[in-house]
């Protein structure tokens, strides 16, 4: 199919295009590297009259470290970040997510900043952002403001974002040395969204967890303190305490009724827990 006719503008500065998408209202879309818009314009999921595309826009691709913080610009590539063109938080952090996102031409051309916005809940980023703890950074016509991933998905292909408002960068922590990072997707095959993610970030040393699961057609479920998962103490034996059956309880309070989905969710997460205790076990021997 092809999409319904629509006006194309290509602004060169934030500016503009948060002035297009607000004379447009909400016959206005953005758009960045087009994977998930181009297909909903061409099966008519979408037909907006005005299409901003975001990709004349520079300022959108920098990259930047502030103190505990690496800011990423919303036109950033999965493959810029797989490739190691823009710095990761952590050690093989961001890039194994990044390298697991679907294939890599939709990696060539997919941007974290279009992830986020479209706000699906089995998207990578969607949900090892959240895991990491990221910030986003928003541009409109009334200014600049910085929300919490929390704060921004709204709900499954929701976010807050108003009119005339887009998406410029997202600040994501850095991981400290001594913490690890699991990270755990359940697919029915390589490149397809996820049934189920596990996120695990964990520093012994600190003693201190936070965790997800996410693709549970909603935003992620996030635990900042995740240590009622895992007997109510985080060290070097973590993994072994996982209790699933408070993973299984929280799942159930978030009005997961299937029990065999909330069964694959919960060891998606133990094996998010187990990744990252080895790989823990693996630097610290290294060391």
């Amino acid at each position: 199919m092809k999409p319904a006719p629509f006006r194309l503008e290509r602004p060169r500065d934030i500016a503009g295009a948060t002035a297009l998408l607000a004379t447009g209202g909400d016959g206005a879309k953005a758009m960045a590297g087009s994977q998930s818009l181009g297909p909903m314009l061409n099966l008519r999921l979408a037909a907006p009259d005005l299409v901003v595309d975001l990709t004349g826009i520079d300022a959108l691709r920098t990259v930047r470290e502030e103190p505990g913080n690496i800011v990423y610009g919303a036109l950033v590539t999965h493959a810029d970040v797989e490739d190691g063109r823009a710095p990761d938080v952590g050690a093989h952090v961001l890039r194994r997510v990044a390298g697991g996102i679907a294939y890599r031409a939709v990696r060539n051309r997919g941007t974290i900043g279009g992830s986020l916005a479209h706000a699906d809940p089995a998207a990578d980023w969607v949900n090892a952002l959240s895991a990491l703890g990221a910030e986003v950074e928003i541009a409109g016509p009334a200014g600049t403001r910085r929300l919490t991933l929390a704060q921004f998905f709204t709900g499954a292909l929701s976010t807050a974002l108003a009119a005339g408002e887009i998406l410029v960068a997202v600040r994501v922590p850095k991981v400290p040395a001594s913490a690890r990072f699991g990270y755990v997707k359940h697919c029915r095959k390589v490149g397809e969204f996820a049934h189920a993610i596990g996120a695990v970030l964990v520093d012994p040393a600190a003693g201190t967890c936070r965790a997800l699961m996410g693709a549970i057609d909603a935003p992620p479920l996030v635990f900042p303190d995740a240590g009622f998962l895992f007997g109510g103490r985080i060290d070097a034996g973590f993994a072994a305490r996982f209790d699933a059956a408070a993973a299984d309880a929280a799942l159930t309070a978030a009005g997961m009724d299937d029990a065999v989905d909330r069964h694959v969710h919960v060891e998606v997460l133990r094996r998010a827990a187990a990744q990252a205790a080895n790989l823990f076990t693996e630097t610290r021997s290294a060391a």
